[in-house]
């Protein structure tokens, strides 16, 4: 068994994918606020303003998450993982190099967010796919936590690093990182030598039967469709704490921004915890107790945000436990359901069914956006950065 475990520390193609996930998740962080902020700091950006910057980004998936997933199962994965990261490396460099010119502008910003939406999205579903790919299928739930512990770990540095190079040399400048960590992330990958297999030709079939191959596998697929209905459930549901969440946590509970800050990091710790322990949970009870028993553990910590608003000597600890609690069953549930999914769709359907999952787990973030363009109009300056980074990070489950 320990053999099995450490397996792809000596699997020198996934290492390569590791590392240049890892700082691209990084980089990832500086933009994921650095955008905003220079929207905000630079160019003085309205409320209304940030609303649209905010629901362009997340807007990609619903607009062409469907018909990336066609083109993902009929190209080869690594290409357009490498062209993705080039592509964002291109136009998130266009931010500092247009600051510093000083002809940046608000409209720049939406192009920017809308492109670098649609390029993720590319790069999503296709990494998603090619995983299974790199790895054999029984390595698939290690890679995926080693991938997480990645994805954790950035979320616990990327913060802070965030606001020290934006406190150091502005925030356009800072998504310069990113763009360059989007070139490193793209050298790993092209330096993969295992040899990917063709995609198998295609039938001569219409356009949206294809299209809606995902959705029909994910539909008549029993494990799928359970998860698929969780999902789109729990997402639709989960929009509206996001958008209200930081509102709830500054106005309600009177939380300054640097306390809601540090309840946002034991979240980070918690997800990091998670990624750690998820392969031994799932050992020890089996995977569907797992995934009830995280499922539930989710709902209960979202219940103690309410609790902290009846008890307001305990909301700080409350609303810490809430984000801890919260992020690491997620962290536990994410990894194991990404990896049953890799593990039960056929190669040749794989990159649809993973963008049909993505739809239904976006939709709530489109609402959510759209709800905060409107409560955002309301929001004072002091609060208006705090609720951006908070209902991102409550967003996330």
């Amino acid at each position: 068994m320990q053999a099995k475990r450490s397996s792809l520390w000596r699997h020198a193609d996934f290492l390569k994918l590791w590392i240049g996930q890892t700082i691209s998740e990084v980089g990832s962080r500086i933009s994921r606020d650095g955008l905003p902020l220079t929207a905000v700091l630079v160019l003085g950006a309205s409320p209304a303003q940030m609303g649209v910057l905010l629901a362009i980004g997340t807007s990609a998936t619903l607009l062409f998450g469907l018909g990336v997933g066609v083109l993902v199962d009929r190209l080869r994965r690594r290409p357009v993982l490498i062209a993705a990261d080039l592509g964002r490396a291109l136009v998130l460099g266009w931010v500092p190099f247009a600051a510093v010119m000083k002809i940046l502008t608000i409209p720049q910003l939406y192009a920017v967010a809308a492109l670098s939406g649609v390029l993720t999205v590319f790069f999503d579903v296709a990494y998603q796919s090619y995983l299974p790919t790199l790895v054999e299928r029984a390595h698939v739930l290690e890679g995926n936590r080693k991938l997480g512990l990645s994805s954790s770990s950035a979320e616990i540095v990327g913060p802070g690093l965030t606001g020290l190079l934006i406190q150091l040399i502005t925030a356009p400048v800072a998504i310069l990182f990113d763009a360059v960590s989007y070139l490193f992330s793209a050298g790993s990958v092209a330096l993969i030598r295992k040899p990917e297999p063709p995609p198998k030709p295609r039938a001569d079939v219409h356009v949206w039967t294809e299209i809606s191959a995902g959705g029909r596998f994910l539909a008549q697929h029993p494990l799928l469709r359970a998860l698929g209905g969780r999902a789109a459930t729990y997402y639709l549901f989960n929009g509206f704490v996001a958008s209200l969440y930081s509102l709830y946590a500054i106005r309600e509970l009177h939380m300054s921004p640097a306390v809601l800050g540090l309840a946002i990091a034991a979240g980070g710790v918690g997800n990091l915890i998670g990624a750690l322990v998820s392969e031994r949970i799932v050992r020890r009870f089996g995977l569907g107790p797992a995934f009830i028993a995280t499922a539930l553990v989710i709902g209960l910590a979202f219940l103690l945000i309410p609790v902290a608003g009846v008890l307001p000597r305990f909301s700080v600890a409350l609303m810490m436990t809430s984000q801890f609690v919260g992020d690491m069953a997620w962290s536990i549930y994410n990894i194991h359901e990404l990896s049953l999914r890799q593990s039960v769709t056929p190669d040749h359907v794989l990159g649809r069914v993973n963008a049909a999952m993505q739809l239904l787990t976006s939709n709530w973030r489109w609402t959510a956006r759209r709800y905060w363009t409107s409560t955002s109009r309301r929001a004072d300056g002091a609060s208006t950065q705090v609720c951006m980074s908070s209902s991102r990070s409550i967003s996330q489950r």
